[in-house]
C-alpha cells in the first residue's frame, strides 16, 4: 500500500463525510468481493486495498493522523511527542526555525524516534551520547480468512510493510541542515514484504496471530517488535457460526417430514446423512455432536445444529391434488 492514496482507492474526496466513505466502501466491497470474483487475483488484491483504506478512513482518529502524515500516519504519536509536524509537501519540521532541542528530552519523549534525532542532529554538528537499546513497536494488521480456512487451518502469503533505511539520506534522516524530504526525517521508509502465514484451526473474529520479530525494527541494537494479524472471518453462504458451533438450514421434503426419511446435511468436511423422524415439524433443530468448528489449542470441536426447513411441493399433478384433497377431508372429519 506504500504510496497509494486511500481516498483515491475508495473514490472519494478528502472532505468526504463518514456516510460517503461507508457507502463507497460497501459499493466497492460488493463489486470486488472474492465470492463475486472467484479465482480473480486482481479483484482479490483490489478487495484487500479497499479494506485497508476503509480501516483507516472509517476511524476518525486514524483518518486525522492519515490526513496529517499520509502513509507515515502510524508514527503520528511519535511525531507529536517530538514536536514535529507535517509540512505542505510531506516534509517535517520542528516548532520553529530556531527551536532549541535537548536531545535527552527528545529521546525520553519520542521513544524510538530518538535514533532519528541522533542522526539528524549529527548532521547539524551536535554531540550525542550513546542510547540504550529499544525494542521496536508491535504492528497490528487485519487479515480476512474464509470459514473453510478457519476450519481446516491453512497457509497464506500476505503482503505487509517493513522499514528499511532511506535510500536518499542513507538512514541519517537529514540532507545537509534540513530533514530529508523523502523520509520526512525518519531515516527509514516502508517497503512491501511477502510473508508466509500459518492460519491455525479454529481462529475466529478478533483472533490475533503473532509473528515474532516481524514488527518495527528496534533502535540502538534493540530487538524488532512483533506483527499481530487480527483475524476477521468472511461470512459463509450456508453456515452461521456462534463461537465453536455451526448452524445450518436443511431443506426437507414435505413427504419426509410427515412420513419420515433421510436427508443430507452439509458440513465443512463433506455431507452427512440425517434421519428424519415421522411428523417432524418445520423449524425442528437436530444437534450433530462434534461436527462444528475446532477450538484453538484444543482437540475438541463444537457442534453442528441442523434446522429443518420443510419444502412444500409445487407443480402438483392431478393425482397429487386428489390425494391432498382426500387427506384434507380425512383430517376435517377427525375434528
Amino acid at each position: 500500500m506504500a504510496g497509494r492514496d486511500y481516498y483515491d482507492i475508495l473514490g472519494v474526496s478528502r472532505g468526504a463525510t463518514d456516510k460517503e466513505i461507508k457507502q463507497a466502501y460497501r459499493r466497492l466491497a460488493r463489486k470486488y468481493h472474492p465470492d463475486v470474483n472467484p479465482g480473480d487475483k486482481s479483484a482479490e488484491e483490489k478487495f484487500k486495498e479497499i479494506n485497508a483504506a476503509n480501516e483507516v478512513l472509517s476511524d476518525p482518529e486514524k483518518r486525522k493522523k492519515y490526513d496529517q502524515f499520509g502513509e507515515n500516519w502510524q508514527y503520528a504519536d511519535q511525531f507529536a511527542q517530538a514536536g514535529w509536524r507535517a509540512g505542505p509537501y510531506g516534509d517535517f519540521s520542528g516548532q520553529g526555525p530556531f527551536t532549541i532541542f535537548d536531545l535527552g528530552d527528545i529521546r525520553s519523549q519520542a521513544g524510538d524516534l530518538g535514533g532519528i534525532f541522533d542522526s539528524l542532529f549529527r548532521g547539524f554538528g551536535a554531540r550525542t551520547t550513546s542510547r540504550r537499546p529499544r525494542r521496536g513497536q508491535d504492528i497490528d494488521q487485519p487479515i480476512e480468512v474464509t470459514l473453510e480456512e478457519a476450519y481446516h487451518g491453512s497457509s497464506r502469503t500476505i503482503e505487509t510493510q517493513v522499514e528499511s533505511p532511506c535510500h536518499v539520506c542513507g538512514g541519517r534522516g537529514a540532507l545537509g541542515n534540513a530533514p530529508c524530504y523523502t523520509c520526512g526525517g525518519l531515516g527509514r521508509l516502508l517497503r512491501p514484504q511477502r510473508l508466509e502465514v500459518n492460519i491455525p484451526r479454529g481462529v475466529k473474529d478478533g483472533s490475533r496471530i503473532r509473528m515474532a520479530g516481524k514488527g518495527r525494527p528496534g533502535s540502538a541494537g534493540g530487538s524488532s517488535g512483533d506483527l499481530y494479524l487480527v483475524v476477521s472471518v468472511r461470512p459463509h453462504p450456508l453456515f452461521q457460526r456462534k463461537d465453536s458451533d455451526l448452524h445450518v438450514e436443511v431443506p426437507v421434503p414435505l413427504s419426509d417430514a410427515i412420513l419420515g426419511g433421510e436427508v443430507e446435511v452439509p458440513t465443512l468436511k463433506g455431507k452427512l446423512a440425517l434421519k428424519i423422524p415421522p411428523e417432524t415439524p418445520n423449524g425442528k433443530v437436530f444437534r450433530l455432536a462434534g461436527q462444528g468448528m475446532p477450538r484453538m489449542g484444543d482437540t475438541k470441536r463444537g457442534d453442528l445444529f441442523a434446522k429443518v426447513q420443510v419444502v412444500l411441493p409445487t407443480k402438483l399433478t392431478e393425482r397429487e391434488r386428489e390425494l391432498f384433497k382426500e387427506l384434507k377431508e380425512l383430517r376435517r372429519g377427525e375434528k
